[in-house]
């Protein structure tokens, strides 16, 4: 009986230890797994790509997503293009998009475009798209400008806007100017087109014109595009500028002339009060003169030097000036009258 129990318990040890074990290789198998991609290292053996095991773990080591250089990788192989893994790789570590890079090679390898990988990881490392400046290389691109308003010799508003059909220039994506470029140039030159004209009539009848200078001035040099054509769009008539500053300019005119009539206003009134001021200052020296007569006659009659008969003359003198100053103040009916 005991020595069955032993074995019994012999048994279930054995049987435990083994379930240890089990969930202990499995353990290990989901690790390797995990860090292992056997599966994307399958796939590429299975594509005809050369990828050792130990590349897949390395690029674990080195933080670098297997699957973003091995399904890449892949592609490029199967389009005929030679990439070097190890170039996806640094690009990948240098922040670029390796997917859209190996996209745009393939592409342009299709439509026989020149493009090696170094200059298509340049592109991408400068922050271009490199697989939308390929697709436009072969399919042009449509750029519309915004409405841009200009001013003829004659004072008329001219609003037109443009359409600028480019196509991307690969060798000059790294360092070239955008679209706003392109846009800010087609814009400055249908301003120097319209405002050189006499009349707004000569834009409307002949729009080739802007498109003419435009296309004259090489508004492409220095960007990313080749500019194919230029069409304008639309042609407007805007206001007319020239009357609307030839108004504002009579006003203008009109307040200065105001304002200085304001200013002779202002210094007649200062003139009217100053000589006013000065008529009562000579107004009160004469009531003074004359408040200062009869002590002069008192003085004289005590030393002798007037008369009686002189006072009485002068009496009459005074007398028959205040009767002719009464009479100038009459009116004519009064006159009339007496």
């Amino acid at each position: 009986m005991l020595s069955a129990l032993s074995i019994v318990g012999v048994l279930e040890l054995i049987s435990l230890s083994s379930i240890i074990f089990i969930v202990i290789i499995i353990i290990v198998v989901l690790f390797v797994l995990s860090f292992i991609p056997l599966g994307l290292w399958i796939s590429a053996l299975a594509a005809g790509v050369k990828v050792g095991i130990f590349d897949l773990i390395g690029m674990r080591l080195r933080r670098v997503s297997p699957a973003k250089i091995i399904i890449p990788q892949i592609k490029a192989d199967k389009a005929g293009l030679n990439v070097d893994v190890r170039k996806l790789e640094a690009h990948f570590l240098a922040g670029g998009n390796v997917d859209r890079v190996v996209n745009a090679l393939i592409a342009a390898e299709r439509a026989n475009i020149p493009l090696p990988f170094e200059r298509a990881a340049a592109i991408d490392l400068a922050g271009r798209n490199v697989l939308e400046a390929v697709q436009m290389s072969v399919n042009p691109k449509v750029i519309e400008t915004p409405v841009v308003a200009a001013v003829a010799k004659n004072g008329i508003e001219v609003r037109a806007k443009a359409k600028v059909t480019v196509r991307a220039n690969i060798d000059r994506l790294v360092g070239g100017a955008g679209e706003e470029t392109i846009i800010a140039r087609v814009g400055e030159g249908i301003v120097t087109t319209v405002g050189s004209s006499e009349t707004h009539k000569q834009v409307l009848e002949n729009p080739d014109r802007i498109s003419q200078t435009v296309l004259g001035k090489g508004l492409d040099a220095g960007t990313a595009f080749e500019i194919l054509s230029i069409d304008i769009a639309d042609v407007d008539v805007g206001r007319n500028i020239g009357a609307q500053l030839q108004t504002d300019q009579a006003e203008a005119d009109k307040r200065i002339a105001q304002a200085k009539a304001e200013e002779r206003r202002a210094m007649a009134v200062a003139k009217e009060q100053e000589m006013k001021a000065a008529v009562v200052e000579m107004r009160a020296k004469v009531v003074e003169a004359e408040a200062e007569i009869p002590q002069a006659m008192a003085e004289a009659f005590r030393k002798g030097l007037l008369g009686v008969m002189d006072y009485y003359q002068m009496k009459n003198i005074t007398s028959d000036t205040k009767m002719r100053e009464s009479i100038s103040n009459l009116n004519p009916g009064d006159k009339m009258n007496e």
